[in-house]
């Protein structure tokens, strides 16, 4: 679980969620949109969106080149776990958003 602005803004929602993976275990196959932001750590993070519907598919960022993130909506017929971490909570998590006791927290992101 993500609460920085950036992924509610990407997500619509009070948080963006995503299910990440070795780069090398995913093919991604079609058409996809990248943008690219500068993440409040001055890291590159790459937002893959479907062209057509705009849906968010997959990030990408500069800090974890070996990695991609899936969005949790872009994975048919599989039922995600619970959120391993919940990251930028200070400032930005919304008090009504309950988090599993389960998680860890990184109020400011997992290096800060």
């Amino acid at each position: 679980m993500c609460h920085c602005k950036a992924c509610q803004r990407r997500s619509g929602s009070p948080y963006g969620m995503m299910v990440y993976f070795s780069a090398d275990a995913v093919e991604i196959t079609g058409k996809a949109t990248d943008f690219t932001r500068l993440a409040d750590s001055g890291n590159e993070v790459t937002t893959g969106f479907c062209p057509i519907c705009g849906s968010t598919m997959y990030l990408k960022t500069a800090l974890h080149p070996d990695g991609i993130g899936i969005a949790v909506g872009a994975i048919q017929d599989w039922s995600p776990p619970y959120p391993v971490r919940s990251v930028f909570e200070e400032g930005n998590k919304h008090d009504w958003v309950t988090v599993p006791q389960s998680t860890q927290r990184f109020p400011r992101g997992r290096n800060g």
